[in-house]
């Protein structure tokens, strides 16, 4: 049988499952691409560390030049996180003739342009199916399944790191620190987590899908973003009471003034599918204007469902699918963005609003003054009553809001902020209905 050498830059624990797929399956890549995907080369940065998965004689060494020197390599596995030495590295393959398959989603969301012009420029093409929602085959499905559809919104559970958490704080009542403890030790969170539980990691792969689907040209950073890592266990428990479960969620959604972007703690009904989301699963439901409500769902990290990612990758490239989706998608071109993100403050929505109230006359009437003059109208109210005595016993206020602005709440949250009878900060989420 016919074969095409491939190589993979970095054995960790994607490398590992890319290896191991390449390797111990590949009749299983051969039957679907043609011919043999024949792994020639691995390039890591210590060849001395100990790893999981066996490699033939002679493959394993630290020499980039293996791989970029060799004609015969016409597809590479970029495997390498964070941002440098990894774009230098992709620079350096795709100068080599090299076509190239990622998983690094920050550095596409932080450099795309720049690789994906050199790319161009080089007649090269770069694939990315694992940088977002690793298992779950979502970047090919907006790009060509979906492509008879205008895409009208964007609503996913991205990061699957928040989501155990949440799930465990929620299922058993422990509070963010302790969930977060029990992530990292299940391997789910890293030593510092701050990248997944504040939402940048969501708002990079949000950024990713806004481009695909909308043509957007809006850096990660520039999305608005709140994260879970102030998430009190009172508000999970208040959610549920009201009927909801609160999700890290990442929105993207087209308006006739532009696209509304964010990523925040959101409010969503038990019993649709995006509050069915447990555990470290991702999901994302897309609306076609043509097609209507799709649903995709499964592991968004983990060696096997990304390795899964990479290698229908590297198949697509090695048989040509890429290279002609490459050059017609046309991705993080200069051409001008075909839409432009809404401003936030006049982005719409009901809100969750949680107060610590002073238990006296006329609190009630100070914070709901205070919404009517900033148009915020309430649909529900829930004040338990207080577990102390005394006139300055604080209770909790929670409202829930009927459709009014982000600004308008952001400005109300702030007043109401300031009241003496007002004691902490107050909580203020997005309800998705």
């Amino acid at each position: 049988m016919e074969k095409t050498q491939v190589a993979i830059v970095g054995l960790g624990t994607v490398g590992s499952g890319v290896a191991k797929l390449l390797l111990d399956y590949g009749d299983r890549t051969a039957r679907h691409a043609g011919r043999a995907l024949w792994l020639e080369e691995v390039v890591v940065r210590d060849v001395n560390k100990s790893r999981v998965c066996e490699l033939p004689a002679g493959i394993l060494s630290n020499d980039l030049s293996r791989i970029t020197r060799n004609p015969e390599i016409k597809v590479v596995a970029h495997l390498v996180g964070g941002l440098e030495p990894a774009r230098s590295i992709m620079l350096k393959l795709l100068e080599g003739g090299k076509d190239v398959v990622t998983a690094n989603k920050a550095l596409l969301a932080e450099h795309g342009p720049e690789l994906f012009d050199r790319a161009r420029a080089l007649g090269r093409s770069i694939a990315f199916e694992a940088s977002v929602a690793g298992g779950i085959p979502i970047i090919a499905n907006i790009s060509t399944c979906l492509s008879a559809n205008q895409i009208t919104s964007l609503h996913g559970i991205l990061n699957g790191t928040s989501n155990f958490i949440l799930t465990q704080m929620e299922d058993r009542g422990w509070d963010y620190a302790t969930a977060l403890a029990e992530a990292q030790r299940l391997g789910y969170a890293e030593a510092d987590p701050a990248m997944d539980v504040d939402g940048s990691d969501a708002a990079q792969k949000l950024a990713i899908l806004a481009h695909l689907a909308f043509g957007a040209r809006v850096h990660w950073r520039d999305i608005p973003r709140v994260g879970i890592d102030t998430l009190d266990g009172a508000d999970m428990r208040y959610a549920k009471e009201l009927g909801y479960r609160i999700k890290l969620l990442a929105v993207a959604k087209l308006e006739r003034d532009g696209l509304e972007l964010h990523v925040s703690p959101t409010l969503v009904r038990i019993g649709t599918p995006l509050a069915e989301v447990r555990s470290a699963n991702n999901a994302i439901r897309v609306v076609g204007d043509a097609v209507g409500p799709v649903f995709f769902h499964g592991l968004g990290a983990g060696q096997m469902p990304t390795a899964s990612a990479v290698v229908a990758d590297l198949i697509d490239t090695v048989v040509g699918r890429t290279a002609i989706t490459f050059k017609l998608l046309n991705l993080w071109s200069q051409q001008p963005p075909r839409v432009h993100p809404r401003d936030y403050s006049q982005v719409t929505g009901r809100f969750y609003l949680r107060f610590d109230v002073e238990d006296r006359p006329g609190v009630m009437a100070d914070i709901t003054g205070v919404l009517g003059r900033h148009g915020i109208s309430i649909a529900s109210v829930i004040q338990n009553e207080p577990s102390g005595d005394g006139a300055a016993s604080v209770v909790p206020l929670v409202i829930m809001t009927h459709t009014t602005t982000e600004g308008a709440t952001r400005a109300a949250m702030e007043e109401i902020n300031g009241l003496v009878c007002v004691h902490s900060r107050s909580v203020r989420m997005r309800v998705d209905d």
